[in-house]
């Protein structure tokens, strides 16, 4: 995905970094020419020196193109302003930092699509909205070592038609993980997955994982079909 943070504050930074290593084109944009040189040269993203909030830095980023656009700037003000840029030139996504809860309304207004508070603020959520938007947490779990989750199979998915004793003895398929149970939506049933179920298109896929390896359980039940 073509990527573009706004702001190379500590967070910002950390999911820059998170970014390169998952071979995303990331580009980051800075009031801090500084902390642009810095990063460059710890994660080789491109980094530009300038304000999120002027339209023609954005568009020097590549804001029409870009998948996704995260605003991580110290002011909500800025966060706001960029959002709105963003989408007159055409982002397709945004994902944003809210520090000041009365905010929240204005964000909406804005067309920030994923708001994430500051007294929740981690990494691993800004992950998910980016890389996994379909998966969603329902619980952490012991001290946020793991938590559930949940993914809806699609109708084109490469597991429909094999079983869960198959899906997850593939080598893909991480030894940390377990499924808990399946929602099958068009019978309004719930099934509790044994070795010999079978995953249909548009079930709910719960499982059990650490934040490591939610993008590999998910694949296993969403990746469809060439």
């Amino acid at each position: 995905m073509y990527i573009i943070i706004a702001g190379a504050g500590i967070i910002g930074r950390q999911i820059t970094q998170n970014l390169c290593n998952n071979h995303h084109d990331v580009v980051v944009i800075d009031i801090n020419k500084d902390k642009c040189e810095q990063l460059y040269t710890e994660t080789g993203a491109l980094t530009i020196h300038g304000d999120a909030t002027d339209i023609r830095i954005l568009e020097k980023a590549g804001c029409e193109k870009a998948d996704k656009l995260v605003a991580v700037m110290r002011q909500d003000s800025d966060n706001i302003a960029c959002a709105l840029l963003a989408k007159s030139l055409g982002a397709k996504d945004i994902i944003s930092r809210l520090r000041v809860p009365e905010y929240r309304n204005a964000f909406k207004l804005a067309g920030i699509n994923h708001i994430i508070s500051v007294s929740g603020v981690l990494l691993n959520q800004f992950m998910m909205e980016i890389e996994e938007p379909t998966v969603r947490r329902i619980v952490h779990i012991g001290k946020r070592k793991a938590a559930l989750f949940s993914v809806v199979v699609p109708d084109n998915a490469q597991c429909i038609g094999k079983s869960i004793q198959q899906i997850t003895a593939e080598k893909s398929f991480p030894d940390e993980s377990v499924i808990a149970g399946i929602y099958r939506t068009r019978e309004d049933l719930f099934v509790a997955p044994r070795g010999d179920t079978y995953p249909e298109a548009g079930d709910s896929v719960f499982y059990v994982t650490t934040s490591a390896h939610i993008a590999q359980v998910s694949k296993a039940f969403t990746k469809q079909k060439k």
